[in-house]
């Protein structure tokens, strides 16, 4: 009579080397999600500010959210939505917002969808500077508190500013995400 089979031994050698071979694997992929967060937050971080950059080229030095008054006086953003709906809207070439196209608001949309921060849980949120000496208008967040989509500045001397405020660093290069 004849036994075929694997004994306890050979079945616990396999499994032992398995072991091995995912405690290899497995950090790489755990890495991978990292580094694809990482991707798509510099990716949105320069879409963003290229169409801001866009939107001030045709709204004569204006960021979005402001309005310019027939007197030459800029009203200052006063909520977020504002800011997110002149990228996401039709705009005229005052800021001013509409929904649809029309000869007057013939600029835009410069956004389909404003972009959630890929390491935060908070959507888009605009806020102020971090250094705190412009305003804050926000969104879904606290100014500053690292628990927000996004900052940008609305006044000083970084007036435009778009960055991440997550709190987080490159796992690699160690740099804060709000320097990117």
């Amino acid at each position: 009579m004849s036994n075929k089979g694997f004994t306890l031994v050979e079945i616990l050698i396999v499994v032992v080397i398995l072991a091995i071979l995912a405690a290899i694997v497995i950090p790489q992929f755990t890495g991978a999600s990292t580094e694809a967060k990482e991707s798509a937050l510099v990716s949105d971080l320069q879409s963003i500010r290229s169409q801001v950059e866009l939107f001030k080229i045709q709204h004569n030095d204006i960021l979005p959210g402001e309005i310019l008054q027939t007197n030459g006086t800029v009203t200052a953003a006063t909520d977020a939505a504002s800011v997110v709906n002149a990228l996401t809207m039709k705009t005229d070439q005052y800021g001013n917002v509409s929904a649809t196209a029309t000869a007057t608001y013939r600029f835009g949309p410069y956004m389909q969808k404003f972009p959630d921060n890929p390491f935060s849980t908070a959507t888009a949120v605009v806020v102020a500077d971090k250094s705190e000496e412009a305003s804050s208008i926000e969104i879904d967040g606290t100014a500053g508190d690292n628990s927000a989509g996004w900052n940008f500045v609305t006044t000083g001397a970084t007036r435009g500013l778009f960055q991440a405020d997550d709190g987080l660093k490159n796992p690699v290069t160690d740099q804060l995400h709000t320097s990117y």
